[in-house]
């Protein structure tokens, strides 16, 4: 019997990365994609040497031809997606140019689903699809305004396609990141103090790391969750239940 099958968009860094490393350790067959030449070498470098690192731009729904190849011809199928792949810059609304907005939904959004569309085809029936939403589809924060309405178009495609792939058995859940300890949530504070103020902030007294989200992305495609579909999942310390300090 073959090993279960992944796919990891974004695999590269952050959540992304440290997902496929607890997928292979749990006996996955991994395929990771990113577009950042340095973090497609270091993925190479430092993840274990037979998971596949491919160069595709969620953006570009030629793209995603390419990565349904690649699963096919490594893999001859999935048994789980893991859309991941996204992009955040938060501007005010008066900053927001077509450029802007563009980027935003052609990643996070656009090409999650084409991408879903291309290697719908190599989906075991019975397999698993999981988008990463964020929890700013769910609460407001100013300068969001785009990056959260993509989060939240990606809540309402697992309702939608929970209801639609279900004849196939195939599960479709999101979950959503609270404050969790990556490069892009570094880059995003670099003021002093500011991660530490955020992790005050969360009930559970610290900031996420990657293997929190990778864990449960793990759970949602076991058996273990095998009668749950078209759910968001916080995995956020309980900030998102917490009345704003």
């Amino acid at each position: 019997m073959s090993a279960p099958a992944a796919l990891i968009t974004g695999g590269t860094t952050g959540i992304g990365l440290a997902t496929a490393r607890t997928l292979h350790a749990e006996g996955y067959a991994v395929l990771v994609t990113g577009r950042d030449p340095a973090t497609l070498a270091r993925a190479r470098q430092t993840l274990p040497p037979d998971v596949t690192v491919v160069r595709a731009d969620s953006a570009a729904p030629g793209d995603a031809d390419t990565v349904a190849q690649q699963v096919r011809d490594r893999f001859g199928h999935l048994d789980l997606v893991f859309l991941n792949a996204g992009v955040g810059r938060f501007a005010p609304l008066e900053a927001v140019d077509e450029p802007f907005y563009d980027e935003h939904f052609d990643v996070n959004v656009k090409g999650q689903l084409f991408t879903l569309q291309r290697v719908l085809p190599l989906i075991a029936d019975g397999g698993s699809v999981i988008f990463n939403s964020a929890l700013g589809a769910a609460r407001g924060q100013p300068h969001w305004s785009v990056y959260s309405a993509t989060k939240g178009a990606l809540i309402s495609l697992v309702r939608a396609l929970a209801v639609e792939l279900a004849p196939r058995g195939i599960r479709v859940n999101a979950v959503s990141p609270g404050p969790i300890d990556t490069p892009a949530l570094t880059k995003l504070g670099a003021r002093d103090g500011f991660l530490e103020d955020l992790a005050a902030r969360v009930p559970l007294g610290r900031l996420g790391a990657g293997e929190d989200v990778a864990r449960t992305v793990a759970f949602l495609a076991s058996p273990a969750a095998g009668y749950i579909t078209g759910v968001n999942l916080p995995v956020d310390g309980g900030l998102s239940a917490a009345v704003p300090a």
